[in-house]
């Protein structure tokens, strides 16, 4: 059990039968009445975002999400096939378990399956990636005055934003959290 007291950004609870994964939290002591903790609380499962307030001391239980670290194999379909690193198991996963990270896992990938109660629950991947540049129009003299950018497609099918400059077959780091490009690699 964790205290309402010890919420902190990244500590994962147990509400409702779902795992939640604590975003941003406030400790309020109004001058009248009993403190309490307003949190905005994702969910694990599904995503979504909610707000909950808890008085000050109430208990919860921890959630416990397993992780194992697997290998990007191929994808198949609406399947994704990734290789268990301790027992060289093949385990499909739905798409949709893996939200956007489908966009940025490519083959040979480490990543790390969240189990919950057994079942998965989602992915985690690396903050940032490099991947090449299969498509992008060319930079064009005199273009980086309006100091914009160029949608570019990269490996495993995503469309970035990246300057003028950068041109196919170029490896570029991109941050997968916000899925923004950082710097050519």
């Amino acid at each position: 059990m964790i205290s309402s007291n010890d919420l902190r950004p990244g500590t994962t609870v147990e509400l409702d039968n779902d795992a939640w994964t604590v975003v941003e939290f406030q400790h309020v002591k109004p001058g009248k009445g009993a403190a309490f903790v307003r949190t905005k609380l994702k969910s694990v499962k599904s995503g979504s975002v909610v707000e909950k307030t808890f008085r000050a001391g109430e208990k919860m239980p921890k959630a416990n999400l397993e992780k194992k670290e697997m290998q990007f194999t191929y994808a198949a379909d609406d399947d994704y096939f990734l290789l268990d690193l301790e027992t060289f198991d093949t385990v499909p996963v739905p798409a949709s378990k893996l939200g956007d990270a489908t966009k940025w896992i490519k083959e040979d990938m480490k990543v790390e399956l969240l189990y919950f109660h057994g079942n998965i629950v989602g992915v985690s991947i690396p903050n940032f990636v490099e991947l090449r540049i299969t498509d992008t129009p060319p930079g064009v003299k005199g273009d980086t005055a309006s100091g914009g950018g160029k949608p570019a497609t990269v490996e495993t099918g995503a469309v970035v934003q990246v300057p003028f400059f950068v041109n196919v077959d170029d490896v570029i780091r991109i941050d997968t959290r916000t899925g923004e490009y950082l710097d050519r690699a």
